[in-house]
């Protein structure tokens, strides 16, 4: 099921803002395409577009991001991860934002029960 524009016949491709959250990070990014998975959970983000900007200004928290998702063809993020989607008229500037937690090594990993062993 793929989110479409209320807009429907406009020639322009919508494009979406997604927040979501993943290790530790808040990441504010943006996208073509927003489905419902297949994998039952998840939110499935394609085609991921970056701020058009000039070659002598560059941004390195957008090119950072450009680096982490160069090769990714689908992006797939739990439910419980994105905090809000947008649809907007234009796509804009791609930010990480470190979010607060209250152990600076706190990597926001699953709890893993104890192992019994039978000595």
């Amino acid at each position: 099921m793929e989110i479409v524009s209320s807009l429907g016949m406009n020639k322009k491709k919508s494009v979406f803002r997604i927040f979501f959250s993943s290790q530790g990070k808040g990441y504010e990014i943006y996208a073509r395409k927003v489905n419902q998975s297949d994998i039952y959970g998840f939110v499935e983000i394609e085609e991921i577009v970056f701020g058009e900007k000039s070659a002598i200004v560059v941004d390195p928290n957008e090119e950072a991001l450009k680096n982490e998702f160069a090769s990714v063809k689908r992006l797939m993020i739990p439910y419980h991860s994105i905090s809000r989607i947008d649809e907007v008229e234009k796509e804009g500037q791609a930010k990480v934002i470190a979010l607060a937690t209250s152990d600076p090594g706190d990597k926001s990993t699953l709890p893993v029960p104890p192992l019994n062993r039978k000595d």
